[in-house]
């Protein structure tokens, strides 16, 4: 099953899009779903499946605010759902807490977080270092380190055209984070959104572009852009499901999560939602090019679901680096 409404996304801002057709009626329940954009394309897969199933009985809307703009949403109460490509944060949690809005926190996939540069670049050779990527990304870079000679004096001397998410994004948040050593640390001066088919667009249409994407958003653009290795430390490693798999892509490699409202878990149009979730979406993961969690880590998670086991096993803070196996650990301690 193909899933053409990601690839139609391109391009285009989808600020709450009812996923597939559905004959919509008093009797249609609605669940409300905001935040990530790179969990999205998953979203969009769980929702357009679990519509047809349901046949106009329910109808699933995802709006792409971002990971923290989604989460304001949520913890003000709009949305039964908020999808995010980090942890929530202390912040947030307290946000919630004001509110009177619990939650449950439910992961779903691994992605590869992927650095990308124009096909046409054959300097930097297929990899890249966490070291080389800080001196182009800390703070301290911007107005220092602008021509690609200022990151290596053998690069030309041309003008680099950086992409990155933009600052209600978690992946902004996350790649900071891993990079530069602080969330929201970074060079000011570089094209930003939080709509990662502008980042795409970007990549791929600038000779002099570097940026980093989630890679479902890199995986059907291979032939336009070039994803470079990535050296934390322990060698290259290229972006991909197996090496995320492994716990080789480091510190790129990051969980992705859903959280639940506990109000809205008592809906029984959500109960429906989160098993068909956890019992049939890792066919759908695949298929966006993330990485399925183990059988074992769904069921896990949709018994915390049903228990109501409310609360982040991060605690609020921010976290870099977490294999599979470490997420799995946490959440069965917890």
């Amino acid at each position: 099953m193909k899933h053409s409404k990601f690839a139609a996304y391109v391009g285009a801002f989808a600020l709450a899009l009812p996923l597939a057709v559905t004959t919509v009626s008093a009797q249609t329940k609605t669940i409300t779903i905001d935040g990530s954009s790179t969990v999205f394309p998953v979203a969009e897969a769980f929702a357009e499946e679990f519509q047809k199933l349901n046949k106009g009985q329910v109808r699933v809307t995802v709006g792409i605010s971002g990971t923290g703009g989604g989460f304001k949403k949520f913890c003000r109460g709009e949305t039964d759902i908020s999808n995010g490509s980090r942890p929530i944060l202390k912040a947030e949690i307290e946000d919630c807490k004001k509110n009177g809005v619990e939650f449950i926190e439910l992961p779903v996939a691994f992605d590869a977080l992927t650095v990308a540069v124009s096909p046409k670049n054959k300097f930097i050779g297929d990899c890249i270092s966490v070291q080389v990527l800080k001196k182009i990304w800390e703070p301290g870079a911007q107005g220092k380190v602008v021509n690609w000679s200022d990151v290596d004096p053998k690069w030309p001397n041309t003008k680099m055209s950086l992409f990155g998410a933009g600052a209600d994004s978690g992946t902004f948040d996350y790649f900071t984070e891993a990079v530069n050593g602080k969330a929201k640390a970074t060079r000011a001066d570089f094209t930003a959104s939080e709509d990662d088919n502008v980042l795409v667009q970007g990549i791929e249409n600038d000779a002099n572009s570097l940026g980093y994407i989630p890679y479902a958003y890199y995986a059907p653009h291979a032939k336009q852009m070039k994803a470079l290795a990535i050296d934390g430390g322990k060698g290259c490693v290229f972006p991909s499901t197996e090496a995320v798999q492994k716990g080789l892509y480091n510190p790129l490699g990051r969980p992705l999560f859903i959280y639940v409202s506990k109000k809205s878990a008592d809906k029984k149009e959500v109960q429906e939602y989160i098993d068909f979730i956890m019992t049939k979406g890792a066919p759908l993961v695949t298929e966006v090019k993330y990485l399925a969690l183990p059988a074992a880590a769904y069921a896990g998670a949709l018994k915390h679901f049903k228990d109501r086991r409310v609360g982040s096993v991060f605690g609020g803070v921010p976290e870099v680096g977490i294999s599979i196996e470490e997420l799995m650990k946490r959440d069965a301690k917890s």
